[in-house]
């Protein structure tokens, strides 16, 4: 027998769909489709992958809402009012 004469059952692994996500270089991923999904394994088609449901990348602290931002304007003109009214107190 030859070396690599073998006959192997590699037909379902060659008819399988590809990946086709974009690699680094600009080609398309060969890597065989996680099955039932469009990528393979290492682009998205293995479980808990992805973005998280709901959106939640996009959530905010609320440190910079317009409600935080007035909020911290009106405390700065207080305390530039009240370092004057120090001032007026000041003895020298």
């Amino acid at each position: 027998m030859m070396v690599g004469s073998h006959p192997r059952n590699t037909a379902g692994m060659r008819e399988s769909p590809r990946c086709g996500a974009k690699t680094r270089t600009g080609g398309p991923c060969q890597a065989p489709a996680v099955s039932g999904k469009a990528r393979c394994r290492m682009h998205g088609g293995a479980s808990g992958s992805g973005a998280p449901k709901g959106n939640r990348n996009a959530l905010k602290t609320g440190a910079h809402t317009a409600e935080m931002n007035a909020f911290r304007e009106e405390l700065r003109e207080i305390v530039q009012e009240t370092r004057e009214l120090l001032k007026t107190f000041e003895v020298s």
